[in-house]
């Protein structure tokens, strides 16, 4: 005689997490996991930085495995220090990191899977979440390599390993949708319960993040003004900024921080309201008597060539910050190598390169840093005649300037409406 056979469970025993399903599961739960490890590496890197000091940062596939960068060279420092790698810096000092919410959401992920791989039985319910929950990383990594490579124009390595990460995910959920049980779904009713579980595991994280961050302390806003703002040999670039707010940057073109900065300030909205006027600061020994060494060779004859520009010195200034290791590999060289390079470019500067006239602009403006008695250093920013502390024109940037821009920078947690 023979017995009755339930197709349902038939079906729902060769579904089971014995075989293919059980593996992708597992691999699943496995990418989920490098996922967490990858976002709680970024976030304590972002978070070491709340300190207002430069810290050594893990740019390494294999995290603690390879050489930390403490030069500030690599892409992953260019995508901590962009205005992409937090959200909500006008609001809070330094920003959300982006990746603390993406930690909470692999940390879900782990366990969604971790728990559907100890199970018998899933059906395609529970697995089609999987699919829908792992669309949530892809498409944040998606935006963040597209802004990385067209933006920033380097990959953080870091970042690469979120990216595969997510991709991993995506993919393990898709093999293990397709080997689980077919027939009628017994779970997507409990949709709105994982939906909540992970949000709350994004959400705690965050939470606890902002109230343990450190304070900022708001004394640093009243110190540092100019003593003498005043142009007095007209040595300043006016052609930047369409606000109303008087403010004062002080740059050196081959500077890769000043470069940072520019583009931090330009993608910031509160940057719009500055009516900004450029100083140029090279930190190169053939035109400033105030270095022993050039930090940025070359970088005297490309601010003759910002200057020799008239209005179209913003021009001639992004061009450089694009091509910053060249010029920078031509300074070595000798300002020749620059000049020609110029020349080559802009060819209408060349009846002004390295001329007495252009030169004395260039060391006019080297005499306006002195008479203010500012730091050797850049880049540098001054609103309203405050400066902007040197340590928050990275991390801090947005949030110090909106607390400037609101007034005399004394009242906490306020921003500009």
């Amino acid at each position: 005689m023979v017995p009755d056979v339930n197709p349902q469970a038939f079906v729902q025993e060769k579904g089971s997490p014995d075989g293919a399903p059980r593996a992708a599961l597992v691999a699943f739960a496995l990418f989920a996991l490098l996922g967490v490890v990858f976002s709680a590496v970024s976030t304590y890197d972002f978070v070491a930085h709340l300190d207002r000091q430069v810290h050594a940062i893990t740019c390494s596939i294999v995290p603690g495995m390879g050489p930390r960068d403490a030069a500030g060279t690599s892409g992953c420092h260019a995508v901590l220090m962009s205005p992409y790698s937090s959200v909500f810096r006008s609001l809070t000092w330094g920003g959300i990191p982006i990746a603390l919410p993406a930690l909470g959401v692999f940390a879900f992920l782990f366990f969604r899977g971790l728990d559907l791989s100890l199970r018998r039985g899933i059906d395609r319910g529970e697995t089609g979440f999987l699919i829908v929950a792992a669309l949530l990383p892809v498409a944040t990594s998606v935006i963040y390599f597209w802004i990385s490579k067209v933006e920033l124009g380097t990959v953080c390595t870091v970042c690469a390993g979120i990216y595969g990460a997510s991709l991993g995910v995506l993919v393990a959920a898709i093999w293990a949708h397709i080997g689980a049980a077919r027939g009628a779904s017994t779970s997507s009713g409990q949709w709105p319960l994982y939906f909540l579980e992970g949000c709350a595991l994004v959400l705690v994280p965050v939470m606890l993040y902002m109230v343990q961050k450190p304070p900022y302390p708001d004394t640093l806003t009243h110190k540092n003004e100019l003593r003498h703002p005043e142009d007095r040999y007209g040595v300043m670039l006016k052609n930047k900024g369409t606000g109303s707010v008087p403010a004062i940057e002080v740059l050196d073109p081959l500077c890769p921080a000043c470069k940072a900065f520019s583009q931090r300030l330009a993608a910031s909205d509160l940057g719009r309201d500055l009516a900004l006027q450029t100083v140029l600061f090279p930190l190169d020994k053939d035109c400033n008597w105030m270095v022993n060494e050039s930090l940025h060779p070359g970088s005297c004859a490309v601010s003759e060539a910002v200057l020799c520009a008239g209005e179209k010195s913003s021009v001639v200034l992004e061009w450089a910050f694009a091509h910053q290791p060249e010029l920078l590999a031509a300074g070595a060289l000798g300002q020749d190598q620059v000049y020609a390079l110029l020349k080559q470019e802009f060819p209408a500067l060349g009846t002004c390169l390295g001329l007495p006239l252009v030169r004395t602009r260039l060391n006019r403006s080297l005499r306006w840093v002195v008479s203010n008695s500012l730091p050797v250093l850049t880049p540098q920013l001054f609103v309203r005649n405050r400066k902007i502390p040197d340590e928050d024109t990275d991390l801090g940037l947005d949030f110090v300037l909106a607390r400037t821009l609101e007034g005399d920078g004394s009242t906490r947690g306020e921003v500009r409406r």
